[in-house]
């Protein structure tokens, strides 16, 4: 039997645009940011910055989806992306990063592959694989 609250929609947790908060921001579920936040969000799942957000804060997450303003380092286990509407000011570090034609960044950006359980990331066709020393036991 499942509990009342175990819906995906339930799971995601929701800033409304008339919250102001400061420290620091966690969620087991996916956060939505309408309002103001300064400090540091994460680690989520995944946040969104809505369009009329203003977040002044270091964000982790596995995935972050800007529309609104912010000010802070991004870092992102899967994929960062800035909509049209949004104004970054900050550092991105993700295996995927994609800037909407219209967005405002300001900032320097970080990619390399996700790393798989083996602690190396996906090799592409044609590049030689990772040097191995060492003997079999």
């Amino acid at each position: 039997m499942s509990a009342s609250h175990d819906t995906v929609v339930e799971r995601n947790s929701i800033l409304g645009p008339t919250l102001r908060f400061k420290g620091q921001l966690t969620a087991s579920g996916d956060l939505v940011v309408h309002g103001q936040v300064e400090g540091s969000i994460g680690p989520v799942p995944k946040v969104t910055i809505g369009p009329e957000a203003f977040v002044k804060a270091g964000v982790s997450a596995d995935v972050i989806v800007i529309e609104g303003r912010v000010e802070g380092d991004l870092k992102a286990q899967v994929a960062i992306t800035i909509g049209a509407s949004a104004n970054v000011r900050g550092s991105l570090e993700a295996p995927s990063i994609s800037i909407a034609d219209g967005a405002t960044f300001n900032g320097g950006i970080k990619m390399e592959p996700a790393r798989t359980e083996a602690g190396v990331g996906p090799m592409r066709s044609g590049e030689p694989g990772p040097a191995r020393t060492g003997t079999a036991d």
